[in-house]
């Protein structure tokens, strides 16, 4: 895969320069649809790895970036929200709210703002890593800069 050449590599790229940041996409050898497959490519603990998940809550896209090392209690989640219902999105809902399959789901590069939640134990780490809008691959950047560019909001998610 060259990253060039893959639209949704593009413009999560470009979203990440529109924000000031410089972190290059590194390209993955092998697909990364799962936090451990990553950190064992990247060398790096499961709970740096920022897991983009998006779910349905009440028909509306909500991406939570969580920690590898932690699973989503979505009914914390609704209740955060102010939804009766979050539940795991289909992967036809997650291309449509992101434009990105799920497994290589960027936390930035949508066709328009998703509310984010973002796991606080991500802060726990200098450097976190994200899915870069492919399941190839994944971006550097620290848990300020990630909440940041995101809009989201750092909460608990277990």
């Amino acid at each position: 895969m060259q990253e060039e050449l893959t639209p949704n590599v593009r413009k999560v790229a470009d979203a990440l320069r529109a924000h000031g940041l410089t972190t290059e996409i590194v390209v993955l050898p092998d697909s990364a649809p799962t936090a451990a497959a990553a950190a064992a490519q990247l060398g790096c603990d499961v709970g740096a790895i920022a897991n983009s998940l998006i779910f349905d809550a009440d028909g509306e896209p909500l991406l939570v970036l969580t920690s590898g090392a932690h699973r989503v209690n979505t009914g914390l989640i609704a209740q955060l929200v102010g939804a009766e219902r979050v539940r795991r999105a289909t992967p036809e809902f997650v291309r449509q709210a992101t434009g990105q399959a799920i497994g290589g789901v960027a936390p930035v590069g949508h066709p328009a703002p998703i509310r984010t939640l973002v796991d606080k134990w991500l802060a726990r780490h200098d450097q976190v890593w994200a899915a870069g809008g492919h399941p190839h691959t994944v971006f550097p950047i620290a848990f300020d800069d990630l909440v940041r560019i995101t809009g989201g909001t750092p909460v608990e998610v277990e």
